[in-house]
């Protein structure tokens, strides 16, 4: 394989708890794997829609795994999590305003400097995109002209063509990880094919939970969740 950086994409929503997961993991190895990581905020409904799939909220089985599984997740990884106290209820208002609001974001900074979820928060709300703007850093006026951003057409198009694109990588669901290898698109689906990951793109012996106290982003006390 060859041993220049490799580009890996994150497609992500802030509605799906393992996206965030996925996202703070691959923060973590990030700099130990020498990745390019690219952030791509896309819209989890027009996914399940296109694909056909059945969200988890409406699932009772896939929500009550979840539920003990992200706990376990959470433990094993040291991620903070705060499972919704009524997900049906924020699944039922959506993430598209939130979604829009983060790509209006990707277009300024780092999109993952204010996704989390770390605590139960409505993200529905404009004062939840304020309050997560500016815990990230961002001044007021910055925050003010994003979330007028969020309303144009040029970034309601562009969340559209990413969430067309996750599609077109076999997206079902998030965090949707695509490697670029080699001039290959290696898709992943999930929080928990790393080592696989890790084989593809040849970082297979950097591995392994001692990353946490290594390399672990802390919080950064900014987030959608939180």
């Amino acid at each position: 394989m060859s041993s220049s950086r490799k580009v890996v994409e994150l497609f992500y929503d802030v509605v799906s708890p393992y996206s965030w997961l996925g996202f703070e993991i691959l923060c973590r190895y990030k700099t130990v794997w020498n990745i390019e990581l690219q952030l791509r905020p896309a819209f989890l409904g027009g996914v399940i829609k296109e694909s056909g799939n059945s969200s988890a909220a409406l699932v009772p089985n896939k929500l009550l795994y979840a539920r003990s599984d992200l706990k376990r997740l959470s433990q094993y990884f040291s991620v903070l999590l705060c499972f919704p106290e009524n997900f049906h209820n924020a699944y039922a208002k959506g993430s598209l305003s939130a979604m829009r609001f983060l790509t209006a974001v990707s277009e300024k900074q780092n999109s993952g400097d204010v996704i989390m979820w770390s605590a139960d928060q409505d993200i529905t709300l404009p004062a939840s995109f304020s309050e997560a703007g500016l815990k990230a850093g961002l001044s007021a006026t910055e925050v003010e002209e994003l979330l007028q951003l969020s309303k144009c057409q040029l970034v309601k198009d562009r969340l559209k063509l990413t969430t067309e694109e996750a599609v077109k990588h076999m997206a079902f669901g998030f965090p949707l990880i695509v490697c670029h290898v080699d001039g290959k698109a290696e898709t992943f689906f999930g929080s928990d094919r790393f080592e696989v990951m890790a084989h593809c793109i040849g970082k297979h012996r950097q591995l392994g939970s001692a990353l946490q106290s290594v390399t672990s982003r802390q919080p950064s006390g900014a987030g959608l969740f939180k």
